[in-house]
């Protein structure tokens, strides 16, 4: 071969070309950012619109709906998946686009089309907020503020701006947020009864203390020689001072805020809250930069918190509570573990069948020139350090040594047939080199496709097939080059001259010797397959059939596995309407009983926080368990989960979903989307459907979206007397609106120089019963001598309690209701499964619909993916295949070999306990590269052997004699290196443990089925060929002696040319 011929005669360009790649992999490997998973960006859109003092129902109708049409025009608007949400004075909505729709393009088509619409939207609409939604835009560090002295304002005042600003400042730091602080402001409470006995409306306060208050640009004074700026120092500054603005003139008196009021410098009403351990903190959650290391940023969050610690009071801790840089770094280390150790596996399993340590040398130096080449790659496509591109070269791990030892062991072999060492590495590359390109080309080709696929799917596993297949090509090279040359010129004397061996090689010889031994038994076991064609057919079927049942009986099916990150995350969700305090009461039970347990570190709790993909409130609450390390407790998370999902039964008034997956956050697995057209069928139907769901086995914390009916009070005008009043609707909005939701009046700069809210509403003892809404005060007009006439509310409107829904959601623009569940001692399939079975038995009203999404939607739509690509990789690799063997026959005896790895990936799956995921996947996709490779050197072998001259028979048996050895080298030496992974130690290692462990029984069992099975197919593909080719030669014979040759006859066909030696 060219390659290896070059490498041998000009060992000093072979040498520094291997340099060179070490050298650039080290400076790419030095330059790569960390992550734990790959970048994964789709275009998604979330827009929140404020609508003050509208109900869910109003909300949907003048905001969402006008606003829906306009979004569903623009093109590339993912319908099945966009989203919308109406509750209590909010809209939001969630717009989703294809992958090929730009994140900036597709915000300002969102903005064009909801200023479309502008006109026909409420005047009292606040601007939407566009944001992008961003898996990596998640908290990587989140802190939290604690105090025994001092109170939430207090933190307040520490967090922001001192610790939010310091921690600004760290380099890669994107964002970081107050949670559940209480800002200062300057307060307005408003005394009704005062304000009746002054004839003035709560609108007329609010109007007066917006004129007084205020600081405008008025212009500047120009002279020849110089100009001066005017500046109307109009900023009310302390308490006092609003106390004495003036609100209006009664009997000649001047009436001032201070009679009708109560001024002070007070904190805005909570509407979010963060306990640790159940006391009450600030919390700080921190975002990283686009681009930036998560690792680095997070080092430096680190160090910023110990030097801020020194500057805080004395009574004031900065804790960190959730640290993702950690996890993540030990994540990555336990990655580069198994990378290591498998490395080492494999070099052992190298040095047990060749018996020499040259040899291993000269073999195991593919594996460094190989993985640190392959991070040039990895730089160069962009991708950043993480578990799935790492992962690509721990399991590229065998493949990379395979070449390698494919070669090494040839070469070998032409040595003890009597050749030099310098022939040897000639020939021996020559005979083995198409058959080692071949498995090469067939596992890029596998990856390739793979790569490219479209979606979610595509970008999770970009950086890891590209990875693997950039890292086997480049062992490809080291294994035509450096190899070659290394043998050429580093002769082995216990090969070549049999010197005396130490004892190890002694004891490695005799197990090479009875290696030898069961190479020449297995002649035998191939002459006995090959004379039982039928028996090996039914097993190659059966072993697919097999794998069949056996999953679809024994198997279960997940998106992801579970793994144990040591941190349980629990929803408590109270009823709809309940008070923040009620909430923290219930919260505070559910964190007190889980704190019980010894596995439980510390609890931090976030109430009326958003949450992924669900609109705010004060009626649900997250809270974050963080557990002991592994090593330090008896119970996994998946057990600990299930005991408090028991215990927490006991705690009522408020439901409690418990999440112990590791991944998805609070977002159940199984989402049932019901849709349909009115309110009140969809939520009857809904109820049916979960009632159904809770009967089935392992579905847990069932529920619906919808937060239920929440209590209302309806004011409804009474127009008659309301006319005869000159009383208008508008009016009474203005004076509710301050009223009972608080009203920015203005801006009040506090003495430490930060800009504060001037609010009015209502003193809270007068916003707690109904009768305090009658009471409001109304200015309706003037007597004959000029005084007000004042009405409270309850004589022109009717106060009634009701309720409404407090959230109506919509996908693809239609009114749906999810029934969401987790899942708990089963896999999600199975419980699906359950689940589509029992909704058989529910009749699904006219005009109503059923569809799945969350977990098992992403599961069908990676899958379905996966095996488009997997079937795309089937026909590359024929494709390849055909090319090498000249031959559209005889690589589908090859092709034959990949179902027989299924009936092992099952087993394993099986016994391990684990589902077929998205780990276990990759080890399917990466066993169809690898099996083939077995089957290619048999046949390659036989197929060089017939040509020629030994009859078929013969040499498939001396096939299989000759290339036993190296099968069962690259098998073990692959299964060695997948057992650091398959036994799941260290952060992060069961999420990968699947992956090992499908490979492992994959590789054992299409190993043992290819030696017996794929010379019998082989044989009969043959045999059908040269049957088929008689019979048609015949046909034509007969068919042209009975016409005559047509145009004179014509050349003959060109016979495929054989291997030279």
């Amino acid at each position: 071969m060219f390659i290896s011929d070059f490498a041998i005669k000009r060992p000093i360009i072979t040498v520094t070309a291997m340099v060179a790649l070490v050298v650039f992999g080290i400076v790419a490997l030095f330059n790569l950012e960390t992550d734990e998973f790959p970048d994964v960006q789709q275009p998604v859109i979330n827009v929140t619109i404020a609508y003050p003092g509208a109900a869910p129902d109003t909300v949907e109708r003048e905001i969402v709906e006008p606003i829906e049409d306009a979004i569903f025009a623009i093109s590339g608007v993912d319908g099945k998946k966009t989203t919308s949400s109406s509750t209590d004075s909010l809209a939001n909505f969630t717009v989703f686009f294809d992958f090929e729709k730009d994140v900036q393009e597709a915000s300002q088509d969102i903005r064009d089309a909801i200023s479309s619409k502008r006109a026909d939207l409420p005047q009292e609409m606040e601007e939407p907020i566009l944001t992008r939604f961003d898996p990596a835009d998640q908290p990587i560090v989140s802190l939290v503020l604690t105090s025994q002295a001092l109170d939430v304002p207090a933190l307040t005042l520490i967090a922001d701006p001192m610790v939010v600003g310091d921690l600004r400042s760290v380099p890669g730091v994107a964002q970081a947020t107050v949670v559940g602080g209480v800002d200062r402001e300057m307060t307005v409470q408003v005394r009704p009864a005062a304000l009746q006995a002054a004839g003035l409306s709560v609108a007329q306060v609010v109007a007066a203390l917006q004129a007084q208050n205020l600081a405008a640009p008025v212009g500047r004074l120009n002279t020849e020689l110089q100009e001066r700026t005017i500046r109307l120092k109009g900023r009310l500054e302390t308490p006092e001072d609003f106390a004495q603005v003036p609100i209006a003139e009664r009997g000649g008196r001047t009436l001032r805020l201070g009679e009708v009021a109560d001024v002070f410098a007070g904190t805005e009403e909570p509407r979010t809250l963060s306990l640790y351990n159940g006391a009450q903190a600030v919390g700080i959650e921190v975002i990283k930069a686009k681009g930036y290391s998560t690792t680095e940023v997070a080092d430096g969050v680190r160090e910023r918190v110990k030097m801020l610690q020194q500057r805080l009071p004395a009574n004031a801790k900065l804790e960190i509570v959730r640290d993702a840089g950690t996890r993540v770094e030990d994540s990555v280390v336990n990655v580069q573990q198994a990378l290591i150790e498998g490395a080492l596996l494999t070099v052992l399993v190298v040095f047990l069948f060749l018996n020499s340590w040259r040899s291993t040398v000269i073999t195991g130096l593919a594996l460094p020139v190989s993985v640190l080449a392959s991070f040039v790659s990895v730089w160069a496509f962009g991708f950043t350090l993480n578990t799935m591109s790492l992962l690509g070269l721990t399991l590229a791990i065998g493949i990379l040594i395979d070449d390698a030892i494919v070669v090494r062991e040839n070469i070998v072999r032409h040595v003890e047939m009597g050749k030099d060492h310098y022939t040897a590495a000639r020939e021996g590359t020559n005979e083995i080199g198409l058959a080692v390109a071949a498995t090469t080309f067939s596992i890029v080709a596998v990856f390739v496709p793979v790569a490219f696929m479209y979606g979610v799917a595509g970008q999770w596993f970009k950086p890891f097939a590209l990875t693997i297949a950039c890292s086997v090509l480049v062992s490809l090279f080291v294994s035509f080059s450096l190899d070659p040359m290394l043998s050429a010129y580093w002769p082995d004397p216990q090969v070549e001259k049999g010197e005396r061996r130490n004892f190890i090689s002694r004891v490695l010889t005799r197990f090479n010797h009875w290696f030898d031994r069961q190479a020449d038994r297995y002649k035998g076991v191939i002459a006995w397959a090959l004379d039982h064609r039928l028996a090996m057919v039914l097993l190659a079927v059966g072993s697919l059939v097999g794998a069949v049942a056996l999953q679809g009986v024994f198997g279960g099916a997940g998106f992801v596995p579970v793994s144990d990150r040591a941190e349980i995350e629990m929803l408590v969700e109270t009823p709809a309407g309940s008070s923040l305090d009620y909430t923290r009461r219930k919260v505070e039970e559910v964190s007190r009983l889980t704190r019980q347990h010894p596995e439980v570190a510390y609890t931090y709790t976030t109430i009326g926080v958003p949450l992924p993909l669900r609109s705010p409130g004060v009626d649900q609450a997250l809270v974050y368990v963080r557990l002991k390390p592994k090593t330090e407790r008896k119970a996994s998370q998946e057990v600990l989960g299930k005991t408090l999902r028991q215990e927490l039964l006991a705690v009522g008034g408020a439901n409690v979903s418990v999440f112990t997956s590791g991944f998805g956050g609070a977002i159940k697995s199984i989402q049932l989307e019901l849709r349909g057209p009115e309110s009140k069928g969809l939520n009857q139907f809904a109820q049916q459907v979960m009632k159904e769901v809770k009967q089935v086995p392992g579905a847990v914390d069932v529920g619906l979206s919808t937060r239920g009916e929440k209590p209302e009070l309806e004011v409804e005008l009474n127009r008659g007397v309301a006319g005869q009043l000159n009383v208008t609707v508008g009016q009474v909005a203005q004076s509710l609106r301050p009223a009972f939701a608080g009203l920015d009046s203005g801006d009040w700069v506090d003495p430490i120089g930060e800009t504060r809210d001037v609010m009015v509403r209502l003193a809270p003892r007068f916003r707690e019963n109904p009768s305090d809404l009658t009471q409001l005060p109304l200015v309706v007009g003037s007597t004959a001598t000029g005084a007000p006439v004042v009405v409270p509310l309850g004589q022109v409107a009717t106060v009634n309690q009701t309720v409404g829904p407090a959230q109506i959601d919509h996908l693809n623009r239609e009114k749906v209701i999810n029934v969401q569940a987790n899942v708990a001692g089963r896999s999600l399939s199975e419980v699906m499964n359950d689940v589509q079975t029992r909704l058989e038995a529910v009749k699904v009203p006219p005009g109503y619909a059923v569809s799945t999404g969350g977990e098992s939607a992403d599961q069908q739509e990676v899958f379905g993916r996966v095996f488009l690509a997997l079937g795309v990789a089937v026909m590359l690799m024929y494709l390849i295949l055909v090319i090498q063997f000249g031959s559209f026959v005889d690589p589908l005896a090859i092709l034959v070999s990949l179902p027989l790895s299924l009936i092992g990936v099952v087993l394993a799956l099986v016994v391990t306990g684990d589902t077929l995921n998205i780990m276990s996947l990759i080890g399917v996709i990466l066993l169809m590269g690898i099996v083939a490779k077995n089957a290619i050197l048999l046949i390659d072998f036989a197929k060089w052997q017939h040509e020629k001259g030994l009859p078929l028979r013969e040499a498939l048996i001396e096939a299989g004699r000759i290339r036993l050895r190296p099968i069962m080298m690259t098998t073990l030496a692959l299964i060695a290196g997948m057992v650091p992974v398959a036994l799941g130690h260290g952060e992060g290692g069961d999420f990968r443990a699947p992956l090992g462990r499908a490979v492992i029984g994959g590789v054992i069992t299409s190993t043992l089925l290819t030696l017996l099975v794929i010379p019998t197919v082989y044989e009969i593909l043959t045999d059908a060929r040269t049957w088929m080719t008689g019979k048609l030669r015949r046909v034509f014979k007969a068919s042209g002696q009975a016409h005559g040759p047509a145009h004179g006859g014509g050349e003959p066909r060109p016979q495929p040319q054989a291997r030279q030696d």
